[in-house]
């Protein structure tokens, strides 16, 4: 009797024990899928990005990459131009949505009474919702005839209208994550503050923004993403020039994800490669971005909360 109770015990034991694998197993498999799905983009852009700068016929890439225009009727594939209008555009919606994205995460967290949160929180939300192509499309009519009005050129598809909504589109992301940041900050910060005789606002800007630094300077690099990737709804207020840097903040650009969108339908041969390269510019682009902010967040996170 004894000897049956023991088996059935280790019975028990290894089914416990076949579970606690197979269940590592699908969570080692889930984990797989998003590092060979990357790994599957970075070959397959890669491969075709770069085919068109090797072999007989080969395209200059110093010409592509320092090339001011884009005609691929007449064999020009030049985008310094749109990595310019793409840096202004992601530079505009940074320098704006940064700080107003911050000072909203601080009034939610920090300020604002709870009934107020319960109106504000929900319509930040809802603004993560809407699909991109409804961004462009108030872009178009609000805020390009605005832009129209006060343009010396005469033209509201510009890059002043690409940074307003950009800088609407990243809010959401940042406010969101600031907030969460800020309110991630131990009690005892403020309670200290409090102690040393600091008023509330010099608490939140000298002790608990600076302890939250690590998630906000997070929260800005998501930003940057969302406002470089951004596609649909910069290509209906850009104004998609073929070339030529801009030289003011009314001048029309043509973002790289709007090249890409605009021509691939129904691109062929060497100009969809170029296409394709130039994804891998703006692929690259991207990934430099994102290490070197990801690194500088680790590096205020190790440096601690405050100093």
């Amino acid at each position: 009797m004894m000897s049956k109770k023991v088996s059935n015990q280790n019975k028990a034991g290894k089914a416990v024990e076949y579970t606690e694998v197979l269940f590592r197993v699908i969570f080692l498999l889930s984990a797989l899928v998003s590092v060979l799905s990357v790994v599957a983009i970075i070959v397959f852009v890669f491969a075709k990005g770069l085919k068109p700068f090797f072999g007989k016929d080969a395209y200059s890439f110093l010409q592509f990459i320092t090339g001011l225009k884009w005609d691929p009727n007449k064999n020009l594939f030049g985008i310094l131009y749109m990595i310019v209008g793409s840096l202004f555009a992601t530079l505009g919606a940074i320098v704006l949505g940064v700080p107003i994205g911050l000072l909203t995460a601080v009034f939610i967290a920090e300020l604002a009474p709870k009934k107020l949160v319960s109106v504000i929180k929900p319509g930040i939300e809802l603004l993560a919702g809407i699909p991109s192509v409804i961004y462009g499309a108030f872009g178009l009519g609000v805020i390009v005839p605005l832009i129209n009005k006060i343009s010396p050129t005469g033209q509201g598809q510009s890059l002043l209208a690409v940074i307003c909504v950009l800088t609407i589109m990243v809010l959401p992301t940042i406010i969101s994550l600031s907030e969460s940041s800020i309110r991630a900050v131990p009690k005892s910060y403020r309670e200290a503050s409090y102690g040393l005789g600091a008023s509330k606002i010099q608490t939140i800007f000298q002790a608990v923004v600076p302890a939250a630094r690590s998630g906000i300077l997070t929260a800005t690099v998501l930003g940057i993403g969302r406002a470089i990737g951004e596609t649909m709804a910069v290509m209906m207020i850009a104004g998609n020039n073929i070339g030529g840097l801009p030289t003011s903040i009314f001048s029309k650009v043509r973002p790289l994800t709007t090249n890409i969108a605009m021509e691939m339908s129904y691109a062929s041969g060497r100009h969809q490669d170029m296409l394709f390269a130039t994804g891998v510019i703006l692929f690259t682009f991207i990934m430099v971005i994102n290490f070197t902010l990801i690194r500088l967040t680790k590096r205020l996170g190790n440096e601690g909360p405050l100093r």
